[in-house]
């Protein structure tokens, strides 16, 4: 099982996002809009490779990215079920 805490510094690594810590994102904090992080469609694309370089993981079903990139916690949840499917 992945903790939400790996998922935040694969991010912060994988983004580059050098001035924030894992310490400063909310686990429901929105990833996209001004409201959260800020990440926008290029950064989406760099998640969905984190997703498949670090752990296996493939988006399938494009009309679930919207829900799945939606905050850490739910990309944490996406994340655990399908390697334990």
């Amino acid at each position: 099982m992945v903790d939400i805490e790996v998922v935040k510094s694969k991010i912060i690594e994988g983004l580059n996002l050098e001035d924030i810590s894992t310490d400063e994102i909310e686990d429901d904090m929105p990833l996209f809009g001004d409201d959260g992080l800020g990440l926008d469609s290029v950064d989406a694309i760099e998640l969905t490779l984190i997703l498949e370089k670090e752990f296996g993981v493939k988006v399938t079903n494009m009309a679930e990215v919207e829900t799945i990139f939606a905050s850490c916690a739910s990309l944490t949840t996406y994340i655990n079920e399908q390697l334990n499917s």
